[in-house]
């Protein structure tokens, strides 16, 4: 063992001193082995102090413990009192030539659980922080927690066989409740058999105060009161959004429920308002005496017309619509209200100018358009003018820029009205998202024309609210079309850090180029994925459920603000959301872990994080202190799970139920006690997509490298649709 550390450390740029350590490593654990108390821990000093090294130390430490005490693996554990005060002095002195005892304390966990592995436990075995023992699955009894302790290393034996190993952190008395729920939790309820009806099946959750859930009831309190101690206020729960009734053949009804609140579509946006003034730019020439606008809504664009037009008729399905559009042009004389189902009711006639943009989508089909569309040229005057402004819809042509709703657009509303008799297009203002058509009525010796047609570009920016509805250069898949022909088992949940052009150089491959990132996120968006959250998918998971269609989970870990200022934008652009892994105790500082690479990244502060929550983006824990769990005591973890979760609800006013491991480094107490600690899906160390098989717990996901191309991006995740 020694001899492949040697090598190990010369392949990977180690030192000579280096080497020489290992090799004094595996000597002083011998020395330990052999009875000898004085340990001497200076030619140790060259020994890499990194994570990835624990494990091999462990094994170089039980290989020098075999050497010199002359035994076997089996029988190490039971020589613990010889020589395990000699080998626990070893390993808190590298922790402290490190100056990190965390470091230690995971070797000091691996050489334990190897001990424990190659051991038969016939006798219970205390070692320095884990206890080994076999337990009756049948009758357990009460397992006191000797000092220091605050591991379990055991086996559930039946019939004297081993039914089941297990190993959980602890932090006081395991009760014969707390037994007996572990038990019936690892092994299945036939295989206990009749005994089984004997079990209490209720967990005692604190009475006792020096019990397991005694404790951590007391770290639980502490955490509260930490959290309803500070100075970041609580976030109430979100007010949930009014629901519109779905009920499309109660017209009224569904346009009143849209107006139920003011101004829906933001119609004072420049995006709306850069609309307006393109209808009013391809108004005909000379003037226009009797108009009718269809769908007045609230009347902001009425406002605007009244004024280039002899008299008025703005009318709209909505009683509630009209009586806000009333007041907004209480000083426009010559405007005439009326509630109006242009669907359904008469139009008035001999009109010179008819309106009616941005509502035709909700028609039921083309049918009812074609119907309608001849309405519309019975409505007008010899002449007369019909202007029409909708967008385009990806139902109408799946290969170019389009909104994704489930109706048809623009494209097809203009077929229609040119293929309307009496009709014909005149001129056509056209963008990437919409067009404006003037259409007139022929007069019996009109002789129709070639159309304008203008294509111009969209200066105003685009709201979030219209921009989540658009996907750029057309579609691949439709997220409706694929929801109704696929059942998903395998899901991909995409691991993130930073999104920034810049940052130090070791830490390239945590960071994505905002562009880079939004070319991945638009990507999803146009092959027909949708965003979940880690509840939605434990909730397949449980059910053992096939998801609908292609959802995808997207996760951050850290919580730069980097995701707020780049990341966010770009999610909810492409209708996505993610969930933001969060360190709470350094929430608005530095990611001072990443300090030996450069300057660190700043962090989300309280209020940051609660207005992401507001706009839909989901929180999980990151631990507390970003400290790599393997190196916590059970204490110290059940302490940073609580505290960490608390204060996240707090900010988010939701519930918090995920964490993800930093440095994706778990261990086997994580688990259970993520779980007493109220989590109920976890992210550790596995790769790959999570299935129906996968545990909540211990999830794996797919890191996305800032050092890779979009074709990578696009391979890694078209393999899970495989």
């Amino acid at each position: 063992m020694a001899h492949n550390s040697l090598v190990s450390s010369s392949a990977n740029g180690g030192t000579a001193a280096e080497a020489l350590a290992w090799l004094a490593l595996r000597n002083v654990a011998s020395d330990c082995g052999s009875g000898l108390r004085s340990i001497d821990t200076q030619p140790l000093r060259a020994l890499p102090a990194g994570r990835k090294w624990a494990g091999e130390i462990a094994r170089v430490i039980v290989d020098g413990l075999m050497a010199g005490s002359l035994s076997a693996p089996a029988q190490l554990a039971a020589g613990w009192d010889r020589f395990g005060g000699a080998i626990t002095e070893l390993i808190v002195g590298l922790g402290k030539i490190w100056d990190n005892p965390a470091a230690a304390r995971r070797i000091q966990y691996q050489v334990e659980q190897m001990l424990l592995d190659a051991d038969d436990l016939a006798a219970p075995r205390r070692l320095a922080r884990t206890l080994g023992i076999r337990v009756d699955a049948r009758n357990p009894t009460a397992t006191e927690l000797p000092e220091g302790i605050d591991q379990i290393y055991a086996r559930l034996m039946m019939d004297g066989r081993i039914e089941a190993v297990v190993q959980f952190g602890v932090l006081g008395t395991v009760t014969r409740d707390h037994w007996i729920e572990l038990i019936q939790n690892v092994v299945p309820a036939e295989r206990l058999g009749l005994a089984a009806e004997a079990l209490s099946t209720s967990a005692e959750r604190g009475p006792d105060p020096d019990s397991h859930f005694g404790k951590l009831a007391q770290l639980a309190a502490q955490a509260r009161e930490l959290v309803r101690s500070s100075a970041e206020p609580a976030q109430p729960p979100a007010t949930p959004r009014r629901a519109r009734t779905a009920d499309r053949s109660d017209r009224t009804a569904f346009w009143n429920s849209y107006f139920a609140t003011e101004d829906p579509w933001k119609y004072g946006s420049l995006y709306e308002q850069e609309k307006y003034q393109r209808q009013l730019e391809i108004l005909p020439a000379g003037p226009i005496g009797r108009a009718l606008e269809l769908a007045c809504a609230e009347g902001h664009f009425t406002r605007q017309l009244a004024p280039r037009v002899g008299h008025l008729a703005a009318t709209d399905i909505s009683a509630i619509a009209i009586e806000r559009a009333r007041a907004r042009c209480s000083d426009q004389p010559n405007v005439e209200f009326g509630v109006l189902d242009f669907a359904a009711d008469a139009l008035p006639g001999e009109m010179d100018l008819i309106f009616c943009s941005e509502v035709l989508y909700y028609l039921d089909d083309l049918a009812e358009l074609r119907r309608i569309a001849r309405k519309f040229a019975a409505a007008l005057a010899p002449g007369g003018s019909f202007i029409s402004a909708h967008a385009f819809v990806l139902r109408d042509n799946v290969e170019k820029t389009g909104f994704d709703w489930n109706t048809f657009g623009a494209q097809a509303i203009s077929e229609t009205l040119a293929a309307t008799e009496g009709l014909v297009l005149e001129q056509s203002i056209q963008t990437e998202l919409y067009r404006i058509d003037r259409f007139r009525r022929l007069s019996p010796d009109d002789v129709a024309t070639e159309p304008v047609i203008d294509h111009v570009p969209i200066r105003a920016p685009i709201e979030i609210g219209v921009a989540r509805n658009i996907v750029w250069g057309g579609a691949r898949a439709l997220r409706r079309d694929v929801a109704r022909s696929e059942r998903r088992q395998r899901i991909p949940v995409l691991m993130y850090h930073g999104v920034a052009d810049e940052g130090p150089a070791a830490l390239a491959r945590f960071r994505l180029a905002p562009a880079a990132f939004a070319s991945q996120m638009a990507w999803l968006r146009a092959n027909g994925f949708h965003a979940i959250g880690s509840e939605q998918l434990e909730g397949f998971i449980a059910n053992r459920q096939p998801s609908a269609g292609r959802p995808v989970v997207i996760t951050f870990d850290d919580g730069f603000q980097n995701f707020a200022d780049h990341a966010w934008p770009i999610l909810r652009a492409n209708d996505l959301t993610a969930e933001v892994f969060l360190v709470t105790d350094l929430v608005g500082e530095t990611a001072g872990w990443d300090a030996d690479s450069g300057p660190p990244a700043q962090l989300m502060g309280a209020g940051t994080v609660r207005r992401l929550a507001a706009e839909g983006a989901f929180f999980g824990s990151h631990m507390a202190t970003h400290r790599a769990i393997d190196g916590l005591s059970s204490a110290d973890l059940a302490a940073e799970l609580l505290r960490s979760r608390m204060f996240i609800e707090r900010w988010t006013g939701r519930p918090t139920t995920a964490f993800a491991a930093p440095f994706s480094v778990t261990d086997r107490r994580l688990g259970r006690l993520a779980r007493e600690c109220g989590y109920r899906v976890g992210f550790g160390r596995k790769h790959g997509p999570a299935d129906l098989d996968s545990n909540p717990i211990d999830l794996p996901r797919i890191e996305i490298r800032g050092d890779r191309s979009l074709d990578d991006f696009v391979a890694t995740v078209e393999a899970v649709l495989e």
